[in-house]
């Protein structure tokens, strides 16, 4: 494929005309991708890449039958939901047969951003409060409003990035949160500090208008909510008037495997009075959604205002969000999310065993996270070394990400057409690094073969470094070790 500009160039442009907070992948050294199929991304080279990240492209990219049906729709018609279509009415039909019965209403917009902008619209006109808790480390978009609301962001902002309405309850993580594994019932500890923000905010003066969550936390560090949890929380919430949001942006549409929603797994007694979904819906195509029950729906429309979204469930989107449903079904895509997620883990529990650096495996379906830890006991968490792995995956072909308040967890969210095979390559390629980051690790500083022991002291400290492990016990016995070693 013949490229407009070069990868500098291209470069180039991006300092000169975008915004320089707009970040990109692998910054030290990005990758330029023209074209991509399946699990596969490919740059301007050829160079053919594993994607281990993209839980956009949900049933693959480039999916055949999810372009014939944005063709097809697209040579007939695309115009607003303001005209009767039968698209719109059909997609939402099939939609909601795949939630609990309650949740029958749509609202269709274009990102999960919107989506989680107007749900808080939604539970704010509900009863007319205004408060809203959220898990810390939480990300729920990037609109002012949800900014707001996601501790991932405004704790950069220092101490005034938190409002006064919003409340921050600890993210339910029993690997290393407030309540562990080896806590009697670490959802309901979890829950009861919600309980206890809402007492506070309630004597304070405040209402409470919602709880946000994702069904299972993404950026947050691939946190699966102990079962139960999200049922406590919503006693609680509906109690003060509030309601129970759940954003599926990132975990949705059969990505668990075992259910088509991620908060299904807290069990068939829970259901969110709103779920958010975007990402996945539509394989890449700028399209979201907010489902939710008659009562929220009807209480929005009692207000006067009328809701209209110039985009949101046109026609071609509608089209795209349907072939999305339909290729889930034929290629059993939450089967293979069952047999290769928990074949994934079970690799990845054996480099466990191996590797003192993996502290945590979690995960379900093809939505799991690696833990990486300096020290096993204090669970101190590895980001150098997270780094480290992820960009020599890249030099291997392999795109993964890592993430979590401490950017040390490996992350796996990759199209749901992954493969047994996909999953054995990356983990082989896991473990040859962990095993080379290990033994060099091991190696005291006077050890290095004697051509190596031969190169300049800095050469040393950079071959140290690039593995993230020099320390300054390192730099202090280079510094006084030319009497004993011949460097």
């Amino acid at each position: 494929m013949s490229e407009l500009y070069s990868k500098a160039e291209t470069l180039e442009l991006r300092r000169r005309h975008i915004g320089p907070s707009c970040k990109v992948f692998f910054a030290k050294d990005p990758i330029k991708i023209v074209r991509a199929q399946g699990q596969y991304m490919y740059d301007e080279n050829g160079e053919k890449y594993l994607d281990c990240i993209n839980n956009v492209a949900h049933v693959g990219h480039s999916h055949p039958d999810v372009i014939k049906a944005a063709v097809k729709q697209m040579e007939l018609l695309n115009t607003n939901s303001r005209f009767l279509h039968d698209n719109l009415v059909q997609y939402a039909k099939r939609l909601t047969a795949t939630l609990p019965e309650k949740l029958s209403i749509c609202y269709f917009v274009n990102s999960g951003s919107e989506a989680n902008d107007l749900a808080l619209r939604l539970a704010r006109q509900y009863r007319g409060h205004q408060d809203v808790i959220t898990l810390d480390h939480a990300y729920h978009g990037h609109v002012s409003s949800l900014i707001d609301i996601s501790p991932y962001k405004f704790n950069q902002l220092g101490k005034e990035g938190k409002k006064e309405f919003v409340h921050v309850a600890p993210s339910p993580d029993i690997y290393r949160g407030k309540y562990r594994e080896d806590h009697p019932d670490p959802a309901s500890a979890y829950a009861d500090d919600v309980k206890k923000i809402i007492e506070e905010a309630e004597k304070n003066g405040r209402k409470i208008a919602a709880f946000i969550a994702e069904s299972m936390q993404s950026c947050g560090g691939q946190i699966i909510p102990p079962a139960g949890y999200f049922q406590k929380v919503a006693e609680y919430v509906h109690k003060a008037g509030g309601i129970f949001i759940a954003d599926e942006v990132q975990v949705g549409f059969g990505r668990v495997g075992k259910h088509f929603w991620g908060f299904q797994l807290q069990g068939k007694d829970f259901v969110p009075d709103i779920v958010t979904m975007g990402k996945p819906i539509g394989n890449g195509h700028p399209m979201s959604c907010v489902v939710t029950t008659r009562e929220i729906a009807e209480a929005f429309g009692a207000s006067g205002l009328e809701y209209f979204n110039t985009f949101g469930g046109n026609p071609v989107s509608c089209a795209i969000g349907l072939a999305v449903l339909d290729v889930i079904e034929k290629e059993d895509l939450q089967g293979n999310a069952i047999r290769v997620g928990n074949y994934l883990t079970e690799l990845l529990n054996k480099q466990k065993e191996k590797h003192p650096l993996i502290g945590d495996v979690r995960g379900i379906g093809l939505f799991v996270g690696v833990d990486l830890v300096k020290d096993q006991q204090k669970r101190t968490p590895a980001t150098a070394e997270a780094q480290h792995i992820i960009y020599k995956l890249k030099e291997q072909r392999i795109l993964l990400s890592a993430d979590g308040p401490h950017r040390n967890i490996l992350k796996f969210k990759p199209p749901m057409c992954f493969t047994m095979e996909d999953a054995k390559l990356v983990v082989d390629q896991i473990d040859e690094l962990l095993t080379g980051m290990h033994a060099l690790q091991n190696v005291p500083p006077c050890s290095f073969p004697n051509d190596i022991i031969k190169a300049p002291l800095h050469s040393l400290l950079l071959i140290r470094i690039e593995y993230s492990l020099a320390t300054t016990e390192d730099l202090a016995q280079w510094s006084s070790s030319s009497s004993s070693c011949s460097y």
